[in-house]
């Protein structure tokens, strides 16, 4: 007499009712990550040098506050 031990019904039931929330989160995740990712990379293009204003800076020692 060999008995085969098998998962109960509703184990079964239960994992296949978790697996689609659990692929699902894993899918959404992904694509955070990937919108997050070209979020940084737009942002690193706003303040790349060639589009930030050219600020001009008198010399300190020319100006003398004191006279």
């Amino acid at each position: 007499m060999s008995q085969v031990n098998q998962p109960l019904p509703p184990i079964i039931v239960y994992l296949s009712l978790a697996t689609t929330p659990f692929l699902g989160s894993l899918l959404m995740v992904h694509k955070i990550t990937q919108k997050l990712g070209k979020l940084g990379e737009a942002s690193e293009e706003v303040f790349r040098g060639d589009r930030l204003p050219i600020l001009n800076f008198t010399d300190s020692s020319s100006i003398n506050p004191l006279s």
